[in-house]
């Protein structure tokens, strides 16, 4: 199989593969090169794969997105990946990454609010 991630800004990931295991909302599972054409939403977690060309199974940590395995082909679009062979490393680097995300968006969700509520505020203003 040739497994694709995407981000919105860069192919993270493209590579043969012989077995895929994700999660969705309804749990793990595992593809493998017959499996039939598919498509799940993913949760945040950790989709491991194995590639052709090594034998140990490699990580990526994901966040919400969307897989579709259709013939030899499976495609992941998420926001965010980190891509690692070792699960620890992994763990820390998403601890780093992902956290300093979300702080950037609650600071951008708070400054939107506070414009949000300067327009209402002008709004209601204006028809007084």
């Amino acid at each position: 199989m040739r497994l694709r991630v995407c981000l919105p800004d860069r192919v993270l990931v493209d590579s043969r593969v012989k077995k895929i295991i994700a999660e969705s909302e309804d749990g793990s599972f595992c593809l493998l090169p017959r499996h039939i054409d598919y498509v799940a939403l993913l949760v945040p977690g950790i989709l491991s794969y194995e590639s052709d060309e090594v034998a140990n199974e490699e990580y990526l940590a994901v966040d919400e997105g969307i897989l579709i395995k259709r013939g030899d082909d499976v495609t992941v679009s998420t926001r965010k990946g980190v891509l690692s062979k070792d699960l620890e490393v992994l763990k820390q680097t998403v601890e780093n990454e992902f956290l300093d995300l979300e702080e950037q968006e609650r600071k951008a969700r708070s400054i939107i609010a506070k414009l949000e509520m300067d327009v209402v505020q002008g709004i209601l203003g204006l028809r007084s």
